[in-house]
């Protein structure tokens, strides 16, 4: 790679296209260097991050997995910090906690959360799980910005310096290919950066697009699962009706038990 990166580089066949681009070819390349340097930042800080989402998520799953309770790790003061499953935990958890706290369902001695709380916790939850997904699709749009209009903005500045070097050529009336190259050189440069713009992007951009979408569908699929724990371990597993007739039967039992108890002491 070396050895043929290193002859292209010492000919200065880039040096002297730059040299030679008109004004307007110069501006072109200026631009799409700025955007390249943007596109790169853009490209390091998302690999970074994506990159701590999936360790953190993984982390995170393991001990929400070796967990029975719902809450324990809120409980316990665990964090994944760079995890969106946990933000999502976290923002649930704590609304789970208010509705327990504020707006409990006493139910044999436990709290529990009613339908509408039930309810609260998974518009949050949706809620959450849109705002983590579009954390990780922020600055998407600048690097398909790169590939897709990097190597039309090149194009323009080689076509319009092209244009520039035939409107010298018919203004000096001469058509030799000494007049013509470093007019054409120079306008050629800009397609070169346009597409080193451009390539780059492509990869980085398919590459972080399906990984957002896979840590995107695992974001779902933990959110499904999440609920479904909190509505066993904190909801009713049947009608509330059904639960309040049970309680005020044991209640009834233990009434009559205690009344009966009562009548054989006083009967001894």
């Amino acid at each position: 790679m070396h050895s043929f990166i290193h002859p292209m580089l010492a000919s200065g066949a880039l040096q002297f296209a730059f040299e030679k681009a008109t004004t307007e070819g110069k501006i072109t390349i200026t631009a799409l260097g700025i955007l390249s340097l943007i596109s790169w930042s853009i490209i390091f800080k998302k690999t970074g991050q994506l990159y701590l989402a999936r360790k953190q998520t993984k982390k995170f799953i393991e001990a929400f997995n070796a967990a029975r309770d719902p809450l324990a790790l809120k409980r316990q003061n665990l964090t994944f910090e760079g995890a969106p499953a946990y933000h999502l935990y976290s923002a649930g958890a704590e609304e789970l906690e208010y509705q327990l706290e504020n707006n409990p369902l006493h139910v044999q001695g436990k709290k529990k959360a009613g339908p509408a709380s039930l309810s609260t916790v998974r518009v949050l939850l949706e809620e959450t799980s849109g705002v983590e997904a579009m954390a990780l699709e922020k600055g998407m749009i600048v690097l398909s910005t790169a590939v897709a209009g990097g190597p039309f903005i090149g194009l323009l500045g080689t076509v319009w310096g092209v244009m520039e070097t035939f409107a010298g050529i018919a203004r000096a009336n001469s058509a030799s290919l000494t007049a013509m190259a470093p007019g054409v050189a120079g306008a050629l440069i800009a397609t070169v950066i346009g597409l080193l713009v451009a390539i780059p992007a492509m990869f980085a951009y398919n590459f972080m697009v399906t990984s957002i979408r896979v840590i995107t569908q695992e974001l779902d699929g933990f959110a499904a699962r999440y609920l479904t724990a909190i509505e066993h371990q904190y909801g009713f597993a049947r009608p509330l009706s059904e639960e309040l007739k049970e309680a005020n039967t044991l209640l009834a039992e233990k009434i009559v038990s205690g009344i009966t108890e009562n009548q054989g002491v006083a009967a001894k």
